[in-house]
């Protein structure tokens, strides 16, 4: 048996024992496996899409193994094909669990994300400071991380700050800061509309404004919150 079987074997098992306990929704799985997978991502695995080297690494430390777990055969070969995710995963009484998106952003010309390492992977945050800060609790998978790289955003954003983003909007929701693709690369920037078109706006001076061609932009999600690693 190949690695290639031995992963889908493992992902399939661990999918079947987060739906004995009742997470039936993609989504959900995606956030208990990590909250890097997509509910789009997690039925590609399920139906046997290759699953590379990294996403296998982040899937292992995800159930709170080490990077090979992905690698050995985990299920049970008598018919029970149910592997519960280790208890590390689970969220702490109290708390909201924020998992991270697929890794950075660009606040500069954009990244391609998934080339870049995220700077922190998952935070869980008391419920009465996420209700402070956001006025809501979100249901899971709804709030992600993710790294903010280059100088475009400065001051406002630094390089490496962690921004929270609010993936249910996935759409212009008034000017504000937002997660977007365009040309293929994904950046945070802020989005205004003017009279002539959407604007694609930078903090910095350095980074000139521009124009948006109608349906060049995707909104991934609002920017709402940012927590910078920053030196004293």
């Amino acid at each position: 048996m190949d690695i290639a079987e031995i992963r889908t074997r493992n992902f399939r098992a661990l999918i079947a024992g987060l739906e004995a306990r009742g997470i039936t929704r993609r989504r959900d799985q995606g956030a208990k496996l990590g909250g890097f997978l997509s509910a789009s991502y997690v039925s590609q695995l399920l139906a046997g899409k290759y699953i590379g080297d990294d996403v296998a690494k982040k899937i292992s430390l995800a159930v709170g193994s080490d990077h090979g777990w992905m690698d050995r055969p985990q299920w049970i070969e008598d018919g029970i094909t149910q592997i519960s995710p280790i208890l590390e995963t689970e969220t702490r009484p109290g708390y909201v669990r924020f998992d991270v998106f697929e890794g950075g952003a660009g606040m500069g010309a954009g990244m391609v994300n998934q080339d870049y390492p995220e700077v922190v992977h998952t935070i869980e945050v008391a419920e009465w400071e996420v209700r402070r800060k956001l006025g809501y609790l979100p249901k899971p998978g709804r709030i992600q991380l993710i790294t903010g790289r280059g100088p475009s955003m400065k001051p406002k954003l630094e390089d490496g700050d962690i921004i929270w983003i609010d993936t249910s909007c996935n759409y212009f929701d008034g000017d504000d800061y937002y997660l977007i693709n365009i040309g293929g690369e994904t950046q945070i920037k802020m989005l205004q509309r003017r009279g002539d078109g959407m604007y694609v706006v930078s903090i910095n001076p350095d980074f000139p404004t521009y124009r948006a061609d109608e349906g060049e932009v995707t909104v991934l999600g609002k920017a709402l919150i940012h927590a910078g690693l920053r030196r004293f």
